[in-house]
């Protein structure tokens, strides 16, 4: 018997307002796709194509028009949506960090909101910024404009990483970055996503 999907669309639409004469701009058009838990997906296409909105629309960010999108066996309309974010990881392309909080800090966000102990998000703080290969002693107490790009970018994947999700949605992650920091970060990511047993869905 087969294992159900992690991640399932069912027949998806979106659309957006703001076509000429105010006709509605179609993002995402009956998509229907499964993705086993595991599984390393890249959504590949061009921009403007509906690749983020798809990403949005399974963490509730946005909802569908028609179709339904399923999590983890629920139809994510029957789920609250700031449940079903705090078990999923986000990386946006910028890092997304908060800019007046530290780097241990940016990492303990989703552990505090869940309200873990503080030895615990402490502890969990300094085993994802060796995860990601940062240095413990040089990055715990910096402002994100003290980093380089490609350091933003590995703290935003341990934020997304500090509540042990089981899904992984990446928004253009790697994208601004220079093309060997962007190979680096590519390759260094992928390892984590088969250590950690992840379910990755990136965009690009």
């Amino acid at each position: 018997m087969a294992l159900a999907p992690l991640i399932a669309y069912a027949h998806v639409g979106k659309r957006f307002a703001g076509g000429h004469d105010g006709e509605r701009i179609t993002a995402v058009d009956d998509v229907s796709l499964d993705i086993a838990a595991g599984e390393f997906l890249a959504i590949v296409g061009a921009s403007g194509s509906g690749k983020s909105t798809l990403l949005r629309l399974a963490n509730r960010l946005l909802a569908p028009d028609s179709g339904r999108v399923i999590v983890e066996g629920a139809d994510v309309r029957g789920v609250d949506p700031v449940r079903l974010r705090r078990r999923m990881g986000y990386v946006f392309q910028s890092g997304g960090l908060f800019p007046h909080m530290r780097v241990a800090d940016n990492i303990a966000v989703t552990p505090r909101l869940l309200g873990w102990p503080a030895a615990e998000i402490a502890a969990r703080v300094d085993e994802l910024i060796d995860l990601v290969r940062l240095d413990r002693a040089l990055h715990h107490d910096r402002f994100p404009h003290e980093l380089s790009g490609g350091q933003q970018q590995r703290v935003g994947v341990a934020r997304a990483l500090a509540a042990r999700p089981r899904i992984m949605l990446m928004d253009e992650p790697f994208g601004a970055l220079d093309p060997l920091t962007r190979d680096t970060l590519g390759d260094e990511y992928r390892a984590l996503h088969r250590r950690l047993a992840l379910t990755t869905v990136m965009v690009t």
